[in-house]
């Protein structure tokens, strides 16, 4: 018998409908004669609502107590799953992060997995058990309870998969897959059959919503199958792989894209060998996370540096900066919002030259201004007016053959 994991998330489990259609899902695989681990986050809006009430009570909730509070949306939910499996006649167990042997930093709000002991869930499945798992939680050396932050019920999944030496592991949403935009935002969009665990780690930390980066990455260091497919529709998902074996003459293999961008500029800071370690250290220590970094000398030798927020950020950034002028040693501080960054992604771009001068004279022909630019071996962003976002990455898909359309004449010729 195989192990699979499988992971559905809060938008799968809203409601008592969807409960039991999940319960279906997984009678189904068992029925199948496999080993299956299922994953779940909070049902629909559910943590949304537990955060309400911690600051319906105080403006700074204590880290380790809103870990306590958000864990149990997910508690809700296996337990729910298993009751309504149990009705279908299903032996089933819930088990929280902890009680599935997941531990992490001693961290809150944001820890990383540390290490997975799966013993316990290995033993339930060898008595032939649905195991359930709470998502985005564990445990820290010290006894304390955590959360994995943004997206950890999809790392809790994939860190189980890789620990179980599971077969698959399928992250179920309410999307068909991985496609090549945002559908929702460029009607054009087609869904990918599989793509590099690279680039889906580029598209992830470039703003795609559908994967969380560190389940990428865990799925990459662990070489676990992993599976975008969805909760609703039974059709073929996206395969997350070593090398994409599919639309290996795609040079871009898709578009992401993320609004609230702010570039902040320093002027006439000192042109010493620690200016950039003090100024980024500082906004680091305040947890402020710098996307894009671009340095310029000045004509009387000073330096000019300007990098890019997330515009939340934004006010304490600005605090840290005046605050700390004396140290810092600088002449002026100016800030643009209203700001996007759109990126193209692909593994060709290593071995075709170009690519970079061709999205800006696609950029360049929508009369859209670019304002920051960052690379890396398969990636090109380019941070643009936010009223301007939409049109870039629509001419810029069209322009790398990634539309729909366009793609299905290709393939037609070529037939």
């Amino acid at each position: 018998m195989t192990t699979v994991v499988q992971k559905f998330g809060g938008t799968s489990v809203g409601d008592v409908t969807k409960i039991k259609r999940v319960a279906k899902k997984i009678k189904r695989k068992m029925d199948d004669g496999q080993k299956v681990v299922t994953v779940v986050s909070a049902m629909g809006k559910s943590t949304d609502k537990l955060v309400e009430l911690a600051n319906d009570i105080t403006d700074s909730p204590d880290p380790r107590e809103m870990d306590m509070l958000l864990t149990t949306g997910e508690q809700v939910t296996i337990s729910l799953v298993v009751m309504a499996l149990k009705e279908l006649g299903v032996d089933a167990v819930s088990l929280t992060g902890w009680q599935a042997g997941i531990e992490t930093e001693d961290v809150h709000q944001d820890a990383r997995i540390t290490d997975i002991k799966a013993e316990n869930v290995q033993k339930h499945l060898d008595e032939g058990k649905a195991v359930l798992v709470a998502g985005f939680q564990g445990i820290s050396a010290s006894g304390n309870i955590t959360t994995l932050g943004r997206g950890g019920s999809d790392t809790t999944a994939v860190a189980l998969a890789a620990a179980l030496e599971a077969e698959t592991c399928s992250i179920y949403t309410d999307v068909t897959g991985v496609f090549t935009a945002d559908p929702r935002y460029v009607k054009k969009a087609r869904k990918l059959d599989s793509i590099a665990y690279d680039e889906m780690l580029e598209l992830a930390n470039l703003g795609a919503g559908v994967l969380h980066p560190r389940a990428v990455e865990f799925a990459k260091n662990y070489n676990v199958s992993l599976i975008v497919r969805s909760s609703m529709e039974d059709v073929e998902g996206t395969l997350v792989e070593e090398e994409a074996t599919m639309e290996q003459n795609l040079v871009v293999r898709g578009l992401a894209f993320e609004e609230n961008v702010t570039k902040i500029t320093i002027e006439r800071l000192p042109n010493r060998y620690d200016t950039m370690s003090v100024l980024f250290t500082l906004l680091a220590e305040k947890g402020i996370n710098v996307d894009i970094i671009i340095q310029q000398m000045t004509a009387d030798h000073g330096l000019n540096v300007s990098f890019s927020i997330d515009t939340a950020n934004l006010g304490k950034a600005l605090d840290i900066i005046h605050d700390n002028k004396a140290e810092l040693c600088y002449s002026t501080v100016r800030h643009e919002s209203s700001l996007a960054k759109v990126s193209i992604v692909g593994s060709g771009m290593v071995s075709n030259p170009g690519v970079a001068a061709n999205m800006f004279k696609v950029l360049a022909e929508q009369e859209v201004a670019i304002k920051m630019v960052s690379t890396s071996e398969i990636a090109v962003s380019a941070v643009v007016p936010e009223e301007t976002m939409v049109k870039a990455v629509e001419a810029l898909h069209a322009y790398f053959d990634l539309d729909a359309k366009e793609k299905e004449k290709i393939e037609a010729v070529k037939g």
